[in-house]
């Protein structure tokens, strides 16, 4: 028989019990599905990662205030550093590390911020034109904050697009001010769109900085100090000249901030791509055990198509003694067997995934979590499901070809 023959006869077989066909090939179908429903939450968690590690700068060391909330740990710190992470570690760092660096000091809190007719939450950012720069930040309209802003603590903004478009939703915003509590600010220009993120990585909080509303630091210290036992800054952001030595650079910078902050442990280093390697590696071990998981079910599936297809073969004993008698070689029914189990696991293949793209898709439809199918994904699944039906179908197909045909004659 030709494999155009042995295709339309395993189909034959498979049709006259359909209902057993399908729950045979369920565990493929499941198992397929899982792979690929797995592999897409991996793959999008890894996507997102790379982006948020590319927002926070994957040549940027960041250093966090991080002072401790209760306890006699924070009395401890409020006696020795009283003003947390402030402008002089930034000014200390950048005349240790030199010219070589970029240093960048940063406050970011959420702050009421009231517009004629409106009036949200937005995250005021004091920061000097120097972050402009590090983060490559383009102006949709008007200008960028700058040193003269900087030098005479002017009340001037610059508004993220979306925060531009929940103050003045219709109109143009340049020229017009805005509220932070009582201080009136004058809004001089408005960003591009920022591809951003939320949530947090590896301990990390991102924000969408599309509703950031950016104001010179001097201005936001002077206007609106930080509060008793709170930092003055935010964040320090750290650019290495040199990124293959961000490792050194950020052991340096522990030890000038510990010496700094007499060894009061009120901030936090972070290297957002050690943070990615540490992300890496939790997605890895997910994978990992979500991979088993997904085997088990193949597995399953595989033991399943076993059991079928011992139990096809002996309730067609005489069709195989039939065949035999006709002039069908051993390798002629070993075939036709194998090919049957072969179709049940690759159509469970095709239809897992079918359900496989639909659980990703509602995975990110429903549960907000971003997901991504790759092809290789999508051939692997389809291999494997060839190969269970290979590895499990043949001890049936073998039992079958070796059947003594006068034996299955007698058969009833």
């Amino acid at each position: 028989m030709n494999l155009l023959e042995l295709t339309r006869s395993a189909g034959d077989g498979l049709r006259a019990h359909k209902l057993r066909s399908f729950l045979t090939a369920l565990g493929v179908i499941f198992g397929v599905a899982a792979v690929i429903g797995m592999a897409s939450i991996g793959e999008g968690a890894r996507r997102e990662a790379l982006r948020q590690i590319e927002l926070m700068g994957a040549s940027n060391i960041l250093v966090d205030s991080n002072r401790p909330e209760e306890g006699e740990e924070r009395l401890a710190s409020l006696d020795k550093n009283p003003r947390g992470l402030t402008i002089q570690d930034a000014d200390a760092l950048k005349t240790i590390l030199g010219e070589q660096v970029q240093v960048v000091p940063v406050n970011a809190a959420e702050r009421k911020i009231s517009s004629p007719g409106n009036s949200l939450y937005l995250s005021l950012v004091g920061t000097t034109p120097e972050y402009f720069k590090l983060y490559r930040r383009q102006v949709a309209s008007g200008r960028m904050l700058n040193w003269s802003d900087e030098e005479n603590n002017r009340r001037v903004c610059v508004l993220g697009l979306g925060a531009k478009r929940e103050l003045f939703p219709l109109d143009n915003p340049l020229g017009r001010t805005i509220k932070v509590g009582q201080e009136v600010y004058t809004i001089i220009g408005v960003l591009s769109r920022q591809i951003t993120g939320k949530g947090e990585i590896e301990g990390v909080e991102l924000r969408d900085e599309n509703r950031d509303v950016y104001v010179p630091l001097t201005t936001l210290l002077k206007r609106a100090p930080p509060g008793s036992g709170l930092s003055e800054l935010t964040r320090i952001v750290v650019q290495a000249g040199e990124p293959k030595k961000l490792t050194d650079y950020a052991s340096l910078i522990e030890r000038i901030m510990r010496r700094r902050h007499r060894e009061v442990s009120d901030y936090k280093v972070l290297v957002p791509e050690q943070l990615l390697r540490q992300h890496q590696a939790t997605q890895r071990i997910f994978n990992i055990v979500m991979s088993t998981i997904a085997s088990i079910s193949l597995l399953v599936g595989g033991i399943g198509i076993m059991n079928i297809m011992l139990a096809s073969v002996l309730e067609r004993t005489r069709e195989i003694g039939v065949r035999r008698a006709v002039g069908a070689k051993q390798s002629d029914i070993a075939r036709q067997f194998l090919v049957e189990a072969i179709m049940i696991s690759i159509s469970g293949g095709i239809i897992g995934v079918i359900l496989g793209l639909l659980l990703a898709h509602g995975i990110t439809l429903y549960a907000g979590w971003e997901t991504a199918v790759s092809w290789w994904v999508i051939l692997v699944a389809v291999g494997v499901s060839v190969s269970v039906g290979i590895i499990f179908g043949w001890l049936p197909a073998r039992r079958a070809a070796k059947m003594d045909p006068i034996i299955a004659l007698r058969s009833e």
